[in-house]
């Protein structure tokens, strides 16, 4: 009877011990995670900008323990489809925040207030929501991070101008109209250009395209012989005006730089079709985006959600001839 009792007092520690091994089981791993899961949504992974602020979001999760789905729409443009990630997350119930990066100011406001509504913390990336429709729909979100953008763009201008003669004609290539971040790298090279006394001939917008900016800057060197510079707000837009600018045979007459820091477009730098490019860091854009959420989940008296959170600013580099082969 002895030997019984003790083979059952035995088997039920060991039953013991591995119930409460399995009760992580559902956890992505570590301690900080908690069993708690995270959203984050962005605007696409088709350009290095935001596959490289993916790989930001991953290695944070991965180095922190944290349960995140990570998911994307199909294009920059695709509001429907980034709409219908976020309803679904929200629907789910699973998820305790979500960091969305939004294709654009307002396609995700009637669902961020719906999160708002059902408890889940949002952090906004990189576009930022617009803060008059947040208002009118009574959404809010936590925390705000981004690219310095009228910093970069200034950046670029300022650069541009320190090699060019006051009075010499300039222009901008823009994004998408109405797309926050295009509009403040253009204003931060307005800022420059001006104060450089510098002549603005054209600011147009090319939806983020490598062929519609070729095209606009072809336009702009036929019409504008003297043309001396150019500023694009993206460098996959700049590669466009290289092209037209080899096509005019004005390689070294015309200064170029892009946006983003990507590999191709440091390397053009290096090579001389580019002047420069203003170098964003989306993958600590990306990491700090998860950290800011996690720490909003975990740590609420900390934040205060409002239409307009104070931004949390990621400041960019310009790359230049000099400094271009410490960053390929």
């Amino acid at each position: 009877m002895k030997r019984l009792l003790a083979l059952l007092m035995s088997l039920t520690m060991v039953f013991a011990f591995t119930a409460c091994g399995d009760s992580g089981s559902g956890d992505s791993g570590g301690e900080e995670g908690g069993g708690v899961k995270y959203g984050v949504i962005l605007k696409s992974e088709e350009t290095p900008y935001w596959s490289t602020m993916a790989d930001g979001v991953k290695a944070y999760a991965e180095e922190n323990g944290l349960d995140v789905d990570l998911r994307t729409a199909k294009s920059e443009d695709d509001t429907e489809g980034q709409l219908s990630l976020l309803e679904s997350m929200i629907d789910s119930g699973e998820y305790a925040g979500i960091a969305i990066a939004p294709c654009s100011s307002i396609n995700m406001i009637s669902s961020v207030r719906k999160a708002n509504d059902a408890g889940i913390v949002i952090v906004n990336i990189d576009e930022q929501f617009d803060v008059v429709e947040m208002e009118t729909q009574g959404a809010t979100c936590t925390a705000y991070i981004a690219s310095d953008n009228v910093a970069a763009g200034r950046s670029g201008a300022d650069y541009l101008c320190s090699m060019l003669e006051s009075g010499s004609e300039v222009a901008i290539i823009e994004g998408a109209e109405g797309n926050r971040s295009s509009e403040d790298r253009r204003n931060g090279a307005l800022q420059g250009f001006e104060e450089a006394g510098m002549t603005l001939i054209g600011s147009q917008a090319c939806d983020w395209d490598e062929q519609k900016a070729m095209d606009a800057a072809a336009t702009w060197i036929r019409q504008y012989p003297e043309l001396k510079a150019i500023y694009c707000c993206s460098d996959e837009m700049a590669q466009g005006v290289m092209t037209a600018i080899e096509n005019a045979g004005m390689t070294g007459d015309i200064l170029l730089c892009g946006t983003g820091g990507d590999a191709s477009a440091i390397q053009a730098v290096k090579d001389g079709g580019f002047t420069a490019t203003v170098a964003l860091d989306p993958a600590a854009i990306g990491a700090k985006s998860l950290e800011l959420l996690t720490d909003a989940v975990n740590n609420p008296e900390s934040y205060t959600a409002s239409v307009s959170p104070e931004k949390t600013p990621v400041y960019g580099v310009v790359i230049t001839a000099d400094n271009a082969e410490d960053f390929l």
